[in-house]
């Protein structure tokens, strides 16, 4: 609960702020999230995060999941809320001791309202710093794109550094390519146009990411997904990272190294930004009632 009483945190529908301690997302990380960005009492990119979660549960073989009670819950939790985070969240539900899922009941929704960060505007207009992390990713192809629970490879990552001046860390794999920052995907300009990693070992495959490959083809930018190797990020002209709470992040520095903020990474952050005023195909408006799924 919130100190004006308003609820902050939905399990299962109900205003409660404990968990079972035999749920298999605290037990084994076994579960999904997402995060959305809350402007003006929108939902931004409901659809495509609810794609991005069903996804994740089919892959995990998580059944009985409803986007309309999630979107309903969430207009709950949102009632009056212009500017926040929400943060959803779906485990296999209780079960014994043990790795086998048999025996598990419902799914568990947690839905948290969280404040929106207070980024300062000059990130997104002048660009950030980041480094290179020294904990790398392992492969597992099953895995790679969904947003599971099991995120202890960024906390290392992230465990890294304090340093407030430093805004992201880039992660490697065990073979040294580039796949993604601690919470972002990572985009680069090179000669054959706009790169990002494929994601098809490890990784998450980001809403925004997503977003940004559909607007750069309706720009005319060519977009690639493949593999990127370390050298290929010193030799980018321009280099910005996403997620759904940043937008579009310029990276100005890396130890030694800089970039300017060229005209694409403009270009595509005043294109994400125009997307608000496209309609319900590109945001929800968790006010209007439509339960998209």
């Amino acid at each position: 609960m919130t100190a004006n009483g308003a609820a902050s945190v939905l399990i299962n529908g109900e205003t409660v702020d404990c968990l079972s301690s035999l749920d298999r997302g605290l037990l084994y990380g076994d579960g999904v999230f997402e995060t959305l960005h809350v402007e003006q009492g929108s939902l931004r990119f409901w659809r495509r995060h609810m794609t991005r979660l069903r996804a994740g549960c089919h892959c995990l073989g998580i059944d009985g999941i409803d986007p309309g009670v999630l979107h309903a819950e969430a207009g709950r939790l949102l009632a009056g809320v212009d500017r926040c985070v929400l943060k959803l969240i779906i485990t296999r539900g209780t079960g014994g001791r043990g790795y086998g899922p048999t025996g598990c009941g419902a799914p568990t929704r947690i839905l948290q309202r969280h404040a929106a960060p207070d980024y300062p505007p000059a990130l997104s207009r002048e660009g950030v710093r980041v480094r290179l992390c020294q904990a790398s990713l392992s492969h597992n192809p099953r895995l790679a794109g969904i947003k599971h629970l099991n995120r202890l490879e960024q906390v290392l990552a992230r465990s890294e550094w304090d340093d407030p001046d430093i805004h992201e860390g880039l992660m490697f794999d065990a073979n040294g390519r580039l796949v993604e920052g601690t919470m972002s995907n990572v985009f680069l300009l090179l000669d054959e146009g706009l790169v990002t990693p494929a994601l098809s070992r490890c990784g998450v495959a980001g809403v925004t990411r997503s977003v940004v490959l559909q607007l750069a083809q309706r720009l005319g930018l060519p977009v690639q997904r493949r593999d990127v190797s370390a050298d290929e990020l010193d030799r980018a002209a321009e280099v910005f990272l996403t997620n759904s709470l940043i937008g579009i992040w310029p990276v100005r520095r890396l130890d030694a190294r800089t970039w300017p903020v060229g005209a694409v990474t403009r270009q595509l952050q005043d294109a994400l930004a125009g997307l608000e005023e496209e309609g319900a195909d590109w945001v929800n408006d968790i006010k209007s009632g439509g339960q998209n799924d």
